[in-house]
């Protein structure tokens, strides 16, 4: 055997390593290919779940900041509270204990009120839910006639605020009326001053259903 048969064996024998060694390198290129691109996918999906929310947290901060401008007079002058994009009225500015019927003052408030939320529903696709509360104590027997239980009394005190809205110039299919009783209370019924506050009336802009923000 001589020198060239040597050279030509040997070479022989190395093809199947470098084919292997190439094959392998090929895998792992591909293997980091496709880590990189499942990265890049997540993290773009990051990015647009991050980009989304902000505009969401921008979106909500326009919107309270639209209704503390539309509510400036009142909000002021402390006639009404607006905590979390809901505006708080007491109900003892509104209505005597156990009824429904408006007082002068609560009149006056519900009609300073509609013109600026008139006007802020007119720039945003929102409609209004009037939300009627009571404290935990049944209605007196002298009521009982009109009223059934809590529930019935702080249904129509939302009715009765829906409606007065609705007359001083708010639309109609942008306001309903909803009744929680002496559900969701914001203060202890142990005492005469946590029961005050729980009896009230609440108005809530919220998205027109179907819409998507």
């Amino acid at each position: 055997m001589n020198l060239d048969d040597e050279i030509d064996g040997d070479a022989g024998h190395g093809a199947p390593v470098w084919a292997v060694f190439g094959d392998l390198m090929a895998g792992l290129l591909g293997a980091f290919v496709l880590i990189l691109v499942c990265a890049l996918g997540l993290q773009l999906d990051l990015a647009e779940r991050l980009r989304h929310e902000v505009q969401q947290r921008q979106a909500e901060a326009q919107r309270r900041q639209a209704l503390e401008q539309a509510l400036a007079v009142p909000l002021a002058a402390g006639r009404v509270t607006l905590a979390d994009g809901r505006i708080g009225i007491s109900g003892n500015v509104l209505f005597a204990f156990n009824s429904a019927e408006l007082q002068p003052e609560g009149r006056q408030l519900l009609q300073s009120l509609a013109g600026p939320l008139a006007a802020y529903l007119a720039a945003r696709d929102e409609v209004l839910m009037v939300s009627g509360f009571t404290d935990d104590r049944q209605v007196r027997d002298g009521t009982r006639g009109r009223f059934a239980d809590n529930w019935e009394l702080s249904a129509q005190r939302a009715l009765t605020v829906t409606r007065a809205l609705v007359e001083d110039g708010v639309p109609q299919a942008a306001v309903f009326a909803a009744a929680f009783g002496s559900q969701q209370p914001v203060a202890s019924n142990a005492d005469a001053a946590g029961r005050a506050l729980n009896r009230r009336v609440e108005i809530a802009p919220t998205p027109r259903r179907g819409t998507t923000r």
